[in-house]
């Protein structure tokens, strides 16, 4: 996906890449928005029958991010025994980069409608329902969609085929420096659930 939304491929296509950057960030926080708040009704409807405390939501956040982490850890960076749907290249040539731009990044920020990389995916939706709120469900799916979406701005530098190979070097010798911050930041997820369950 972002080995195709960069200046240089924008321009081959008579498209402006500031416009399709902006447009898949903008529907990566739709397709966020739209899965936290998704969940986060899953989550008011449960908690009609079975109401939990904000001490037992946050517990049950501490260990499922926990177990998405360890999840991560051992797999490595194996996909998940998820569909390995990624979005129609074909949308490329056929739409103007703004249509696009938003299609594949609603998809990107929906989470589970291309193939899912990352445990982590599945403990944010995971909280989201244990917030049991549309609304803090979508805020956090749109935060989540926000930094999902972000990623395209990578691309910047993208100007001819030299600066796209270089690209490509740099992004395969991040991936574990990338992975391991994720993981980092899923730790601190767990903390800040740890403390909020001994303040509450």
């Amino acid at each position: 996906m972002l080995s195709s939304i960069h200046p240089f491929g924008e321009r081959t296509r008579h498209n402006t890449w500031a416009v399709t950057a902006v447009s898949f960030i903008v529907g990566a926080i739709i397709g966020g928005t739209a899965l936290g708040a998704l969940a986060g009704t899953v989550g008011w409807v449960a908690h009609q029958f079975v109401a939990w405390s904000a001490t037992a939501a946050f517990a049950v956040a501490a260990v499922a991010v926990t177990l998405a982490t360890l999840g991560d850890v051992v797999r490595g960076s194996r996909a998940l025994p998820w569909p390995e749907r990624q979005v129609n290249e074909d949308w490329l040539t056929t739409y103007r980069g703004w249509v696009y731009g938003i299609g594949f990044g609603f998809q990107l920020g929906g989470g589970l409608l291309t193939y899912v990389t990352t445990m982590g995916v599945l403990a944010m939706i995971a909280v989201a329902i244990l917030t049991a709120s549309a609304v803090v469900g979508g805020v956090i799916g749109a935060v989540f969609g926000l930094f999902r979406g972000l990623a395209v701005l990578t691309t910047s530098g993208v100007r001819d085929p030299q600066t796209l190979r270089s690209f490509h070097r740099t992004m395969s010798r991040l991936a574990k420096p990338v992975r391991r911050s994720g993981l980092v930041a899923q730790c601190a997820v767990v903390i800040i659930a740890v403390i909020a369950v001994a303040v509450v």
